[in-house]
C-alpha cells in the first residue's frame, strides 16, 4: 500500500503543479479571474488518482474488497504526498519569478474593490488587509502550510468519496482474469 502511495501521490502532485509551474512561469499568468477555478480543477482531476489507486490497491491485492477506513487512509496518505509535491512545485514557481506572484495577488484584490465600487475607506481597508496578508505570507512558516492546505482538503473529499463507493465491492467489481 505504501508504494501505491507514493506513486499515485507524486504522480498527482506533479499534476498538479506542472501545469500550474508552466501557466505562471513561461505564460506570465498571475492571478486572473478563474485562476482558482481553473487550479482548482487541476487538482480535482489530479486528486482523482486517489479512485483509481484505491480500486486497483482494493481489486490487485485485496481480491475485490476495502473496508472504509483503510480506503480513506490510503486516499489520505496519497493527498498528503500530493500535497508535499504541490509546495515544493510552488515554492519552486515563486523563485524563479521572483515572488512577484504576492504583489500581482495583492494588487488584483485592490482593483477586485476598485471594480466593486468600493468607498476609499473600504480600498484603504483592503490595501492594509492585503499589506498584512502580503507580509504574513513572505514568511516561509506561514507560506508552506498555507500551500499545503489549498490542496488537501480536495484530497480529503476525493478520499471520502472514493473510500465510500469502492467499500461496496459491488461497485465497479474486479474483473476475473481470463483464464
Amino acid at each position: 500500500m505504501l508504494r501505491s502511495i507514493l506513486v499515485f501521490g507524486i504522480v498527482a502532485g506533479l499534476l498538479i503543479a506542472a501545469p500550474l509551474f508552466s501557466f505562471i512561469v513561461f505564460q506570465g499568468a498571475g492571478v486572473g479571474a478563474n485562476s482558482q477555478l481553473i487550479g482548482y480543477g487541476i487538482m480535482l482531476v489530479a486528486l482523482s488518482l486517489i479512485f483509481v489507486a484505491v480500486k486497483s490497491y482494493r481489486d490487485k491485492a485485496l481480491g475485490g474488497v476495502i473496508k472504509f477506513l483503510p480506503a480513506f487512509l490510503m486516499g489520505l496518505g496519497i493527498s498528503a504526498v500530493a500535497g508535499v509535491i504541490y509546495v515544493i512545485g510552488w515554492e519552486i514557481t515563486l523563485s524563479l519569478t521572483n515572488y512577484a506572484f504576492i504583489e500581482h495577488y495583492s494588487a488584483s484584490l485592490i482593483e477586485a474593490e476598485r471594480a466593486n465600487g468600493g468607498s476609499a475607506a473600504d480600498l484603504q481597508r483592503v490595501s492594509e488587509e492585503v499589506a498584512h496578508f502580503a507580509a504574513q505570507y513572505r514568511d516561509p512558516l506561514f507560506r508552506l502550510p498555507v500551500t499545503f492546505i489549498e490542496i488537501f482538503p480536495v484530497g480529503v473529499v476525493v478520499s471520502l468519496i472514493s473510500a465510500a463507493l469502492l467499500r461496496n465491492s459491488r461497485f465497479l467489481p474486479a474483473r476475473a482474469a481470463n483464464g
